[in-house]
This record gives structure tokens, C-alpha cells and sequence, in this order.
């Protein structure tokens, strides 16, 4: 595992003139150049990009919601950045963007407008009326000859821009996306410490307020109010216990009420600071845990960091899910699961950014036959679980690949399962 060197490790969430944090403006510089680094190793002229952390990452723009084409930027081969967005939104990026100088107001073709006007010809109008804005756009920053990527590959809005002659390509964007995206920078692995020890404020807060009889919703409530204050935006996650624990409940927290003897789960998956999502779970046991959660907990726990050994620049991914569990230990039969690819979920590590998933993801399911390389700056979760009797646990570790393996982000102790006594 990678030790950190002294005085490395979060640092405040406030802005302050006498030490470095987050360096925001470098870190918009940086995201920018290695997205355009890589289209300009490309065939394309221009990228249309309409997925929000595609957006984010090109812009720096707050992007908190789904893909619903209200918002889209393009990004030119010569590094010009045109922006789009809806009339209040724009006019405050026009105010408090000063590193974009070119933001115009949207025609949401795609998404929540067209959907909702249940009409084909107004549907058709604004895709239409999209495109030709971004037709505009290309040609006076001289790229309109020159081949478009599109990273959300509709078909009628693509046909709308081959209408104006434009040469669309609809796989390349997507494919230069993920590979900017997929090493992290210094500021982007710094932002997913920072919303690690956010979410470790949360599980301090199931400590404190966990008792026998508190229902699931109220725990969660406390630890959401905690997440909110230290600045995160709390998007995901759940808490659950007892029975609710195995198998894993739909996401969903009840007002089922804790008791003696439960195991309490918790789940701070899209959890974001300045847009980076977290994926961090840890068990808690109401009282001493019984043999059973203990043994189920060390097992969860072993296997974790079986995996987590295996991580380093150079290894592939293929080699390092067999430190997952076999089939016994996913316990298939129980599931009535014939191939791992039925498994999604339960043990594997997916890569963590702007998005809950990214690229890495290591799973006995796919990594086998399709395998990739790690790299070092390569941010990610990897997460285990096991059942304890009719309850279950889990836990997982947010990580950054290092020269000599990993570096673990999280720090909420892992050796022994925590105990909450009331």
C-alpha cells in the first residue's frame, strides 16, 4: 500500500490565501487540456457534449442533473469553448463564469422539453433548432467542414446535423471522454479525499444517533444533515438494518426500527464535493456483534483487501478480480446465479470521478475477457459483502492508484467491524 508522506492528506473546504487546497482554476485548466489534448489527436474538428459530467469536466459548470440537452457545450479543435444553457441558468454563467466568453442561450432538443411537449412536430422543431445553433457556432469558429463528435448519440438529432452536411461521428466523443477522464488529476484526487472525509462525518453521525428503535429514516436523515453542512450535495446513499441488510435492499431506507442485535449498513455512494462522487460503505453492529457477523465481517473485509493488494500501474484487470470471491463465495447457489455476469454489484471495483462509475471496473464478470490496464492516478471503489446469518455486511475502500500501489482515500477504521453502544 502507498504511504503518504508527512503533512499529505484533506485539508480545509474553505478558501484561504495562506496554504494550497484545491487549486479549482487548475484544475479547469488541466480537465480542458487533456480533453483537448485528445481531440486534437483525433479525426474530429469538434466535440458536441451533452452528458453532464462530460460538460463539467470542459467547463467547470455546476452540472448536477441528467443528460436532459437543456445544456451542451462544444469544445473546438482549437481549444474555443461554446456553451448553451437555459435563460437563467446562462445569464448567471455569463456573471459568474468569466472563464467562458461564450454563452448562448439553449434549445433543449433532447430531455424533459420534447418529452413533455407531446407533439412530433415540436419534438422535431427542437432538435432542428438545436442543431442549427450549434451549425452557427461551428461555422464561425471555423469548424463546421471538419467531422463532429456527439457524445449522446441520438439518431433524429444526428440526422438534423447531416442534414446541414455536417460529418458526424457518433463514438469517438464518448471514446475521448473516458480516456481524459480516467487518470485523475491532482486537484480531482484531492476533491475525492475531501468528499471521503465528508461521508466519515456521516457515519459519525449513525454513531450518535442509532438507537434501538430509531427508524432507518431518521438515522439517515441525521447523517444527510451532516453530509449538507460540511458542503457536500447528498444525491444517493442509504442506510438499512437488520434484515433489510441481505439481501441488499432496493436502495431504498424504511421506517423499519433498529434493535439489538442489528447490523446497520451504510451506503454514501454519489455523495459530491465540487462534483466528485464518493462510494463508501461501512457495517455497524447495535451492541457486540454476534460470532456470526464477525466472521462474516472479517471475511468481507479479507477479501477487500485482497483485491486492494493486487492494484498497481501495469496490472490488468483480468489478473486482479480473482482476488474477488469464486463462486462459493458469492454464494450463487443462494442466488440461484449460474455466471458472474448475474453478480453485478456485489463484489467489483468501478472507477470513481464525476460519476458514480467510471473507468476502471474490475469484476469477474467482464474483467476476464475483456481486460484493461490499471494506470497510475487512477481513482476508484472496491467493495465486498457477505452474509451473517439472515443480516448481511459490507465494506469498501475509495482509492487512488500510486507508482506502488494504492493510496486509500477512506479512513473510517476497517480492522474490526464498529460497534455502537447505547
Amino acid at each position: 500500500m502507498y504511504e503518504r508522506d508527512f503533512m499529505e492528506g484533506t485539508r480545509g473546504t474553505m478558501a484561504v490565501d495562506w496554504e494550497e487546497r484545491i487549486n479549482v482554476q487548475r484544475m479547469r485548466r488541466e480537465r480542458k487540456d487533456r480533453a483537448l489534448e485528445r481531440l486534437q489527436d483525433s479525426e474530429l474538428g469538434s466535440m458536441l457534449l451533452i452528458n453532464d459530467p462530460n460538460v463539467r469536466y470542459v467547463t467547470g459548470l455546476a452540472m448536477t442533473g441528467g443528460s436532459g440537452a437543456d445544456h451542451y457545450t462544444l469544445l473546438t479543435e482549437e481549444g474555443d469553448i461554446v456553451h448553451w444553457d437555459t435563460a437563467d441558468h446562462a445569464s448567471n454563467q455569463r456573471f459568474n463564469c468569466p472563464w467562458l466568453d461564450d454563452i448562448r442561450y439553449a434549445c433543449p432538443g433532447l430531455g424533459n422539453v420534447p418529452r413533455a411537449s407531446g407533439s412530433p412536430s415540436a419534438r422535431r422543431w427542437l432538435k432542428d433548432k438545436m442543431a442549427e445553433t450549434v451549425y452557427e457556432a461551428m461555422e464561425e469558429y471555423g469548424v463546421a467542414k471538419e467531422p463532429l463528435g456527439i457524445d449522446v448519440a441520438n439518431g433524429a438529432l444526428v440526422e438534423k446535423f447531416e442534414d446541414r452536411g455536417v460529418d458526424v461521428d457518433t463514438n469517438a466523443a464518448t471514446d475521448i471522454m473516458l480516456d481524459a477522464r480516467k487518470v485523475k488529476t491532482r486537484d480531482e484526487v484531492e476533491c475525492l479525499r475531501q468528499v471521503a472525509a465528508i461521508c466519515e462525518a456521516g457515519f459519525q453521525a449513525i454513531t450518535e444517533s442509532a438507537t434501538p428503535g430509531k427508524r432507518e429514516s431518521e438515522v439517515w436523515g441525521d447523517a444527510v444533515g451532516e453530509l449538507w453542512r460540511h458542503g457536500a450535495m447528498a444525491q444517493g446513499g442509504y442506510v438499512t438494518s437488520g434484515p433489510n441488510t441481505w439481501p441488499k435492499h432496493q436502495a431504498n431506507t424504511t421506517d423499519r426500527m433498529i434493535r439489538p442485535s442489528d447490523l446497520v449498513y451504510a451506503d454514501f455512494y454519489n455523495i459530491g464535493y465540487l462534483g466528485y462522487r464518493s462510494c463508501y460503505y461501512r457495517t455497524f453492529s447495535m451492541g457486540e456483534p454476534t460470532q456470526a457477523q464477525q466472521n462474516a465481517y472479517e471475511k468481507a473485509r479479507d477479501d477487500l483487501y485482497d483485491v486492494l493488494e493486487r492494484i498497481e500501474p501495469g496490472a490488468t484487470t483480468d489478473e486482479i478480480c480473482k482476488g474477488f470471491p469464486d463462486e462459493d463465495g458469492e454464494h450463487m447457489n443462494w442466488y440461484d446465479a449460474d455466471d458472474f455476469w448475474q453478480m453485478t454489484t456485489n463484489h467489483w471495483a468501478h472507477g470513481l470521478g464525476l460519476q458514480l462509475y467510471e473507468v476502471p471496473l474490475i469484476w469477474r464478470g467482464l474483467s476476464p475477457d475483456h481486460p484493461i490496464e490499471i494506470e497510475e492516478g487512477m481513482t476508484m471503489a472496491v467493495e465486498t459483502m457477505q452474509p451473517a446469518d439472515r443480516q448481511g455486511v459490507r465494506v469498501e475502500e475509495m482509492v487512488v492508484v500510486r507508482e506502488n500501489g494504492v493510496e486509500i482515500l477512506s479512513q473510517w477504521p476497517v480492522e474490526e467491524i464498529t460497534v455502537i453502544d447505547y
